[in-house]
């Protein structure tokens, strides 16, 4: 027999269930990140080349979600597993975020980010809403788009369409960092009737005169089909995995190669690609099955 107490119990545990799955999002939103790591000797690779790198991405500073002293932390842990390079791979604002309390000029998360240190340095890229927030940039791309100043300026090494050659214990690579692919919005009286990227892979990598490995940074993985066979690697972020991840159905890609690529590894004909989920969020503050992640890359392994 079902008693009224029994009803009530059961009531009172329906609703417990409801409020803890509507609150689980939020529980990924704001959670300490995961450490993905990836052993790999990639195609091309020099032998005894040892390399660790920590690559952090997506990042979306602004109150409540990635406040300052979440980045300080967030920092602090990829600092704390001894990279010999780290690698940020764009999206240092908010862009779209909804239920945005405070927004951050862009020297204070620079300042946070200017507090990592690596043997080989801190070398980073920018993301698409990196430009779509910079106005001024939006009318005139021939200006210093203001993510590269605050960058620069916490003594972070920032590369639009460059590659700068570094080594490891006598070997040497090639670290290459593209321009934005989605980085002009449409804008009729500039003659932009679509996005329109900046990247210019065939430029890059023409500028490398050597044999040496290429990494390459490019915030979104659209490129990736694209990539020649002289690449060694692709990394990427710009997915947030989805940010909504149920059981592999993603409900929304963030652009067209986000969809074929959400996130992980990936391998087509030997051309290797590694795509972060990232650390903040784009549009609502909401994670499912996409916990927030610092991406260890352990090459030569």
């Amino acid at each position: 027999m079902i008693t009224r107490r029994r009803v009530l119990k059961l009531l009172g545990a329906g609703l417990a269930t409801l409020v803890a799955t509507a609150a689980y999002p939020f529980v990924e939103v704001l959670g300490s990140p995961f450490v993905t790591r990836y052993p790999l000797t990639p195609r091309g690779w020099t032998p005894g080349l040892k390399l660790r790198v920590a690559v952090l991405t997506d990042f979306h500073a602004c109150e409540p979600w990635m406040t300052l002293q979440r980045v300080d932390s967030i920092c602090a842990q990829a600092q704390a597993l001894e990279p010999d390079i780290i690698l940020p791979l764009g999206d240092y604002v908010p862009g779209a975020m909804r239920f945005v309390t405070k927004h951050f000029a862009a020297s204070d998360w620079a300042a946070s980010l200017g507090k990592l240190q690596a043997p080989l340095g801190v070398h980073a890229v920018l993301g698409n809403h990196d430009y779509w927030e910079d106005r001024a940039y939006q009318r005139d791309s021939t200006v210093l788009p203001f993510v590269v100043e605050a960058l620069r300026g916490a003594g972070i090494s920032t590369h639009v369409n460059e590659a700068v050659r570094l080594e490891k214990d006598g070997h040497a690579f090639w670290l290459a960092g593209l321009g934005d692919q989605l980085a002009l919005r449409p804008n009729s009286s500039a003659g932009r009737p679509r996005l329109t990227g900046i990247d210019d892979l065939e430029g890059v990598l023409a500028s490398i005169p050597d044999e040496a490995p290429v990494l390459l940074m490019a915030h979104e993985p659209d490129i990736y089909p694209s990539v020649p066979e002289r690449v060694s690697l692709t990394l990427s972020g710009h997915t947030h995995g989805g940010q909504v991840n149920i059981f592999g159905w993603r409900p929304v890609a963030a652009s067209a190669g986000s969809r074929p690529y959400p996130a992980g590894y990936f391998n087509e004909g030997g051309r290797e690609l590694i795509v972060s989920r990232g650390l903040g969020c784009s549009g609502l503050p909401i994670r499912f099955g996409s916990w927030p992640e610092i991406v260890l890359l352990e090459l030569g392994a």
